[in-house]
Protein backbone atom coordinates (compact mmCIF):
# COMPACT_ATOMS: atom_id res chain seq x y z
CA UNK A 1 0.00 0.00 0.00
CA UNK A 2 1.30 3.68 -1.31
CA UNK A 3 2.38 5.59 2.06
CA UNK A 4 1.71 9.44 1.69
CA UNK A 5 2.39 12.03 3.83
CA UNK A 6 0.05 14.71 3.74
CA UNK A 7 0.84 18.52 5.05
CA UNK A 8 -2.07 20.22 5.90
CA UNK A 9 -3.57 17.38 7.60
CA UNK A 10 -5.83 19.19 9.71
CA UNK A 11 -7.48 21.69 6.29
CA UNK A 12 -10.33 21.24 4.55
CA UNK A 13 -9.50 19.03 1.87
CA UNK A 14 -6.14 17.90 4.41
CA UNK A 15 -8.41 16.38 6.59
CA UNK A 16 -10.71 14.70 4.09
CA UNK A 17 -7.64 13.00 2.69
CA UNK A 18 -6.89 11.47 5.80
CA UNK A 19 -10.50 10.12 6.67
CA UNK A 20 -10.84 9.12 3.30
CA UNK A 21 -7.70 7.18 2.78
CA UNK A 22 -7.53 5.73 6.54
CA UNK A 23 -11.16 4.69 6.72
CA UNK A 24 -11.47 3.22 3.53
CA UNK A 25 -7.94 1.80 3.74
CA UNK A 26 -6.97 2.90 0.21
CA UNK A 27 -3.79 4.58 1.46
CA UNK A 28 -1.17 4.03 4.19
CA UNK A 29 -1.79 8.47 5.07
CA UNK A 30 0.74 10.23 7.51
CA UNK A 31 -0.85 13.38 8.63
CA UNK A 32 1.40 15.79 9.06
CA UNK A 33 0.39 19.30 11.16
CA UNK A 34 2.01 22.74 11.82
CA UNK A 35 1.11 22.71 15.53
CA UNK A 36 0.80 19.92 18.08
CA UNK A 37 -2.69 21.12 18.67
CA UNK A 38 -3.47 20.83 14.86
CA UNK A 39 -3.14 16.99 15.52
CA UNK A 40 -6.56 16.82 17.16
CA UNK A 41 -8.78 16.24 14.71
CA UNK A 42 -6.49 13.37 13.03
CA UNK A 43 -5.39 11.43 16.08
CA UNK A 44 -8.97 9.43 16.86
CA UNK A 45 -7.97 7.96 14.06
CA UNK A 46 -4.53 6.76 16.14
CA UNK A 47 -2.84 7.45 13.11
CA UNK A 48 1.44 8.14 13.13
CA UNK A 49 0.63 12.00 12.77
CA UNK A 50 3.89 13.84 12.78
CA UNK A 51 4.70 17.76 13.56
CA UNK A 52 6.33 19.81 11.42
CA UNK A 53 6.83 23.46 9.00
CA UNK A 54 6.23 23.29 5.43
CA UNK A 55 8.61 26.02 5.66
CA UNK A 56 11.40 24.18 7.44
CA UNK A 57 12.99 22.09 4.53
CA UNK A 58 14.84 19.69 7.00
CA UNK A 59 12.31 19.42 9.72
CA UNK A 60 9.85 18.62 7.37
CA UNK A 61 12.18 15.89 5.77
CA UNK A 62 12.75 14.40 9.07
CA UNK A 63 9.06 14.00 8.96
CA UNK A 64 8.55 13.00 5.77
CA UNK A 65 10.76 9.62 6.29
CA UNK A 66 9.32 6.18 5.07
CA UNK A 67 6.54 8.37 2.82
CA UNK A 68 6.78 7.18 -0.58
CA UNK A 69 4.91 10.73 -1.86
CA UNK A 70 3.44 13.89 -0.31
CA UNK A 71 0.51 15.28 -0.85
CA UNK A 72 0.92 19.81 -0.22
CA UNK A 73 -2.99 20.93 1.03
CA UNK A 74 -1.44 23.26 3.35
CA UNK A 75 -2.49 26.73 3.40
CA UNK A 76 -1.28 29.61 4.99
CA UNK A 77 -0.13 33.67 4.38
CA UNK A 78 1.64 34.91 1.53
CA UNK A 79 5.19 33.59 2.61
CA UNK A 80 3.88 30.27 3.28
CA UNK A 81 1.68 30.16 -0.20
CA UNK A 82 5.04 31.38 -2.09
CA UNK A 83 7.52 29.60 -0.31
CA UNK A 84 6.08 26.37 1.27
CA UNK A 85 5.64 24.58 -2.51
CA UNK A 86 9.69 24.62 -3.78
CA UNK A 87 10.47 23.96 0.33
CA UNK A 88 8.29 20.99 0.35
CA UNK A 89 10.20 18.86 -2.92
CA UNK A 90 13.58 19.64 -1.70
CA UNK A 91 12.10 17.71 1.52
CA UNK A 92 10.47 15.27 -0.25
CA UNK A 93 14.13 14.77 -2.02
CA UNK A 94 15.93 14.70 1.36
CA UNK A 95 13.45 11.99 2.51
CA UNK A 96 13.29 10.00 -0.48
CA UNK A 97 9.94 11.14 -1.61
CA UNK A 98 10.43 11.22 -5.44
CA UNK A 99 6.25 12.41 -5.81
CA UNK A 100 4.81 15.02 -4.79
CA UNK A 101 1.05 16.53 -5.31
CA UNK A 102 0.84 20.08 -5.20
CA UNK A 103 -3.19 21.73 -4.58
CA UNK A 104 -3.04 24.97 -6.40
CA UNK A 105 -5.99 26.81 -7.38
CA UNK A 106 -8.12 27.65 -10.87
CA UNK A 107 -7.55 31.42 -8.82
CA UNK A 108 -4.39 31.61 -10.65
CA UNK A 109 -5.90 32.01 -13.81
CA UNK A 110 -8.01 34.68 -12.81
CA UNK A 111 -11.94 34.09 -12.73
CA UNK A 112 -12.63 35.87 -16.87
CA UNK A 113 -9.84 34.28 -18.37
CA UNK A 114 -8.52 34.86 -22.17
CA UNK A 115 -8.04 31.63 -23.14
CA UNK A 116 -4.81 30.66 -24.21
CA UNK A 117 -2.92 32.63 -22.83
CA UNK A 118 -0.29 32.73 -19.96
CA UNK A 119 -1.29 33.38 -16.59
CA UNK A 120 -1.53 37.15 -15.51
CA UNK A 121 1.08 38.12 -13.52
CA UNK A 122 -0.92 41.26 -11.86
CA UNK A 123 -4.51 40.56 -10.07
CA UNK A 124 -6.86 42.46 -8.14
CA UNK A 125 -6.64 39.83 -5.73
CA UNK A 126 -3.44 39.00 -4.08
CA UNK A 127 -3.64 35.14 -2.83
CA UNK A 128 -4.02 34.20 -6.71
CA UNK A 129 -1.00 35.64 -7.69
CA UNK A 130 0.92 33.65 -4.82
CA UNK A 131 -0.36 30.61 -6.18
CA UNK A 132 0.86 31.58 -9.43
CA UNK A 133 4.21 31.83 -7.81
CA UNK A 134 3.87 28.86 -5.67
CA UNK A 135 3.70 26.97 -8.48
CA UNK A 136 6.28 28.20 -10.52
CA UNK A 137 8.72 27.99 -7.89
CA UNK A 138 7.50 24.08 -7.46
CA UNK A 139 7.97 23.75 -10.71
CA UNK A 140 11.38 24.54 -10.51
CA UNK A 141 12.64 22.59 -7.28
CA UNK A 142 10.91 19.80 -8.94
CA UNK A 143 13.59 20.56 -11.85
CA UNK A 144 16.83 21.02 -9.83
CA UNK A 145 15.70 17.96 -7.71
CA UNK A 146 14.48 15.35 -10.34
CA UNK A 147 11.26 15.03 -8.60
CA UNK A 148 7.74 14.39 -9.94
CA UNK A 149 5.02 16.32 -9.57
CA UNK A 150 1.18 16.69 -10.59
CA UNK A 151 0.03 20.06 -10.16
CA UNK A 152 -4.24 20.25 -9.76
CA UNK A 153 -6.49 23.10 -9.61
CA UNK A 154 -9.49 22.79 -8.21
CA UNK A 155 -12.23 25.51 -7.90
CA UNK A 156 -14.62 25.98 -4.98
CA UNK A 157 -14.37 23.49 -2.87
CA UNK A 158 -17.57 23.43 -1.27
CA UNK A 159 -18.77 19.69 0.60
CA UNK A 160 -19.23 19.81 4.69
CA UNK A 161 -16.97 21.79 6.48
CA UNK A 162 -16.46 23.89 3.73
CA UNK A 163 -15.49 27.70 4.47
CA UNK A 164 -17.72 28.68 1.43
CA UNK A 165 -20.91 26.39 3.01
CA UNK A 166 -20.39 27.98 6.54
CA UNK A 167 -19.64 31.12 6.43
CA UNK A 168 -22.55 31.42 4.08
CA UNK A 169 -24.58 29.67 7.11
CA UNK A 170 -23.11 31.44 9.38
CA UNK A 171 -24.41 34.67 7.89
CA UNK A 172 -28.35 33.48 6.93
CA UNK A 173 -28.22 33.19 10.73
CA UNK A 174 -26.90 36.49 11.74
CA UNK A 175 -28.40 38.93 8.79
CA UNK A 176 -25.13 39.27 7.14
CA UNK A 177 -25.82 36.48 3.91
CA UNK A 178 -25.58 37.97 0.61
CA UNK A 179 -25.15 37.05 -2.81
CA UNK A 180 -23.79 39.35 -6.45
CA UNK A 181 -25.73 39.63 -9.30
CA UNK A 182 -28.38 37.57 -7.72
CA UNK A 183 -26.01 34.65 -7.49
CA UNK A 184 -25.80 33.74 -11.22
CA UNK A 185 -22.47 33.58 -11.84
CA UNK A 186 -20.83 30.56 -12.86
CA UNK A 187 -19.48 28.60 -10.20
CA UNK A 188 -16.44 26.63 -10.53
CA UNK A 189 -17.04 24.13 -8.23
CA UNK A 190 -15.30 20.55 -7.09
CA UNK A 191 -17.18 18.70 -4.31
CA UNK A 192 -14.38 17.92 -1.73
CA UNK A 193 -14.82 13.88 -2.50
CA UNK A 194 -14.46 14.31 -5.78
CA UNK A 195 -11.09 15.87 -5.35
CA UNK A 196 -9.97 13.50 -3.04
CA UNK A 197 -10.90 11.57 -6.32
CA UNK A 198 -8.45 13.41 -8.21
CA UNK A 199 -5.68 13.42 -6.43
CA UNK A 200 -5.79 9.63 -6.03
CA UNK A 201 -5.87 9.34 -9.61
CA UNK A 202 -2.40 11.94 -10.01
CA UNK A 203 -0.64 9.62 -7.45
CA UNK A 204 -1.14 6.81 -9.63
CA UNK A 205 -1.36 8.12 -13.44
CA UNK A 206 1.97 8.24 -15.00
CA UNK A 207 0.70 10.03 -17.56
CA UNK A 208 0.05 12.69 -15.36
CA UNK A 209 3.81 13.15 -14.01
CA UNK A 210 4.59 17.05 -14.76
CA UNK A 211 0.98 18.24 -15.84
CA UNK A 212 -1.28 20.59 -14.52
CA UNK A 213 -5.17 19.70 -14.23
CA UNK A 214 -8.20 21.74 -13.62
CA UNK A 215 -10.61 19.79 -11.88
CA UNK A 216 -14.33 20.46 -11.46
CA UNK A 217 -17.81 19.18 -10.93
CA UNK A 218 -20.14 17.94 -13.64
CA UNK A 219 -21.79 20.56 -15.43
CA UNK A 220 -22.94 23.87 -15.27
CA UNK A 221 -22.86 25.02 -11.24
CA UNK A 222 -24.22 28.84 -10.60
CA UNK A 223 -23.37 30.43 -7.32
CA UNK A 224 -27.54 30.34 -6.37
CA UNK A 225 -26.85 26.72 -7.37
CA UNK A 226 -24.34 26.26 -4.47
CA UNK A 227 -26.06 28.51 -1.82
CA UNK A 228 -30.07 27.87 -2.58
CA UNK A 229 -30.45 24.63 -0.82
CA UNK A 230 -28.29 25.39 2.33
CA UNK A 231 -30.87 28.75 2.51
CA UNK A 232 -33.97 25.46 1.92
CA UNK A 233 -32.24 23.79 4.79
CA UNK A 234 -32.20 26.44 7.61
CA UNK A 235 -35.56 27.44 7.07
CA UNK A 236 -34.48 31.05 4.56
CA UNK A 237 -36.22 32.09 1.75
CA UNK A 238 -33.77 32.97 -1.43
CA UNK A 239 -35.38 36.50 -2.18
CA UNK A 240 -34.60 37.10 1.78
CA UNK A 241 -31.36 37.16 0.60
CA UNK A 242 -29.01 40.37 0.24
CA UNK A 243 -28.08 40.78 -3.58
CA UNK A 244 -25.18 43.70 -3.12
CA UNK A 245 -23.99 45.43 -6.31
CA UNK A 246 -20.58 44.10 -7.73
CA UNK A 247 -17.63 45.93 -7.85
CA UNK A 248 -16.08 44.99 -11.15
CA UNK A 249 -17.93 46.01 -14.54
CA UNK A 250 -18.75 43.38 -16.32
CA UNK A 251 -17.19 43.95 -19.25
CA UNK A 252 -13.35 44.76 -18.30
CA UNK A 253 -12.93 42.49 -15.31
CA UNK A 254 -10.01 43.45 -12.68
CA UNK A 255 -7.03 41.69 -13.81
CA UNK A 256 -7.45 42.58 -17.04
CA UNK A 257 -6.60 46.19 -16.98
CA UNK A 258 -4.09 45.62 -13.93
CA UNK A 259 -2.28 43.09 -15.63
CA UNK A 260 -1.53 45.57 -19.05
CA UNK A 261 2.09 45.79 -17.93
CA UNK A 262 2.38 41.92 -19.22
CA UNK A 263 0.49 42.68 -22.35
CA UNK A 264 3.59 43.86 -24.95
CA UNK A 265 1.65 46.24 -27.00
CA UNK A 266 0.41 47.79 -23.31
CA UNK A 267 4.04 47.99 -22.39
CA UNK A 268 5.26 50.21 -24.87
CA UNK A 269 2.37 52.69 -24.31
CA UNK A 270 3.00 52.56 -20.35
CA UNK A 271 6.81 53.15 -20.87
CA UNK A 272 5.79 56.61 -22.89
CA UNK A 273 3.90 57.83 -19.51
CA UNK A 274 6.34 59.76 -17.36
CA UNK A 275 6.28 58.61 -13.95
CA UNK A 276 4.44 61.11 -12.20
CA UNK A 277 1.35 60.37 -14.39
CA UNK A 278 1.73 56.27 -13.51
CA UNK A 279 0.28 56.66 -10.01
CA UNK A 280 -3.02 58.65 -10.58
CA UNK A 281 -3.52 56.05 -13.40
CA UNK A 282 -3.19 53.06 -11.85
CA UNK A 283 -5.42 54.67 -8.67
CA UNK A 284 -8.19 55.83 -10.96
CA UNK A 285 -7.93 52.72 -12.81
CA UNK A 286 -8.15 50.70 -9.14
CA UNK A 287 -11.25 52.86 -8.11
CA UNK A 288 -13.34 51.97 -11.62
CA UNK A 289 -12.49 48.21 -11.29
CA UNK A 290 -13.86 48.66 -7.57
CA UNK A 291 -10.66 48.74 -5.41
CA UNK A 292 -11.61 52.28 -3.88
CA UNK A 293 -15.89 52.48 -3.81
CA UNK A 294 -16.66 56.12 -4.13
CA UNK A 295 -18.67 57.69 -1.73
CA UNK A 296 -22.59 57.55 -1.64
CA UNK A 297 -22.63 54.46 -3.25
CA UNK A 298 -25.25 51.51 -2.78
CA UNK A 299 -23.95 48.36 -0.67
CA UNK A 300 -21.29 47.10 -2.70
CA UNK A 301 -19.95 43.49 -2.53
CA UNK A 302 -15.98 42.48 -1.01
CA UNK A 303 -14.05 42.36 -4.53
CA UNK A 304 -12.67 39.08 -4.15
CA UNK A 305 -16.30 37.93 -3.89
CA UNK A 306 -17.42 40.12 -7.05
CA UNK A 307 -15.20 38.76 -8.92
CA UNK A 308 -16.17 35.39 -7.94
CA UNK A 309 -19.70 35.68 -8.17
CA UNK A 310 -19.66 37.39 -11.22
CA UNK A 311 -17.42 35.30 -13.22
CA UNK A 312 -18.82 34.31 -16.89
CA UNK A 313 -15.84 31.99 -17.84
CA UNK A 314 -16.25 27.93 -17.15
CA UNK A 315 -12.67 25.91 -16.76
CA UNK A 316 -12.49 23.43 -19.62
CA UNK A 317 -11.57 19.74 -17.72
CA UNK A 318 -11.56 17.76 -20.47
CA UNK A 319 -7.57 17.66 -20.06
CA UNK A 320 -8.14 15.74 -17.02
CA UNK A 321 -10.73 13.68 -18.26
CA UNK A 322 -8.05 12.58 -20.90
CA UNK A 323 -4.67 12.18 -19.22
CA UNK A 324 -5.97 11.84 -15.13
CA UNK A 325 -9.21 9.53 -16.45
CA UNK A 326 -11.05 12.01 -13.96
CA UNK A 327 -14.84 11.42 -13.95
CA UNK A 328 -16.39 13.10 -10.28
CA UNK A 329 -17.62 9.93 -8.40
CA UNK A 330 -20.10 12.28 -6.71
CA UNK A 331 -22.74 13.84 -8.23
CA UNK A 332 -23.88 17.85 -7.35
CA UNK A 333 -26.78 17.23 -6.97
CA UNK A 334 -25.89 14.43 -3.93
CA UNK A 335 -23.01 16.65 -2.78
CA UNK A 336 -25.60 18.96 -2.11
CA UNK A 337 -27.42 16.41 0.13
CA UNK A 338 -24.47 15.60 2.20
CA UNK A 339 -23.64 18.91 2.77
CA UNK A 340 -27.01 19.88 3.86
CA UNK A 341 -27.19 16.56 6.27
CA UNK A 342 -24.06 17.46 7.45
CA UNK A 343 -25.66 20.95 8.77
CA UNK A 344 -28.14 19.32 10.77
CA UNK A 345 -25.34 17.37 12.39
CA UNK A 346 -22.74 19.86 12.58
CA UNK A 347 -26.19 21.70 15.02
CA UNK A 348 -27.33 24.37 12.45
CA UNK A 349 -31.14 24.73 13.50
CA UNK A 350 -31.79 22.46 10.04
CA UNK A 351 -35.58 22.58 8.90
CA UNK A 352 -36.93 19.00 9.57
CA UNK A 353 -38.44 18.67 6.38
CA UNK A 354 -34.59 19.46 4.66
CA UNK A 355 -33.56 16.42 7.01
CA UNK A 356 -36.18 14.18 5.69
CA UNK A 357 -34.69 14.88 2.17
CA UNK A 358 -30.92 14.26 3.53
Amino acid sequence: MLRVGVIGANGFVGSRLVEQWHLEERVDVVPIVRRPEAAASVLRFGLDCRVADALDERGLARALAGCDAVVHAGAGPRPFVTQSPARVVGAAARAGSDNVIYLSSMAVHGWNPRPGTPLPRRQPVPYNRWKAHGERALRSACRETGTRFVILRPGIVHGPRSQWITRFAGGLLDGSAFVVAGGRGICNAIYVDNLVHAVELALQREEAAGQTFLVADDGAVSWRMLYEPVCRALGCSWDSVADLASRVPRLMPGERLLGLKDDPTARVVLDRVPRTLRDPVRRLALRRLGGESPQGTSRQAPLEDSILQTCGYRFPTAKSRRLLGFEPPVSFDEASRRTVAWLGFAGYPVAASAQEVA
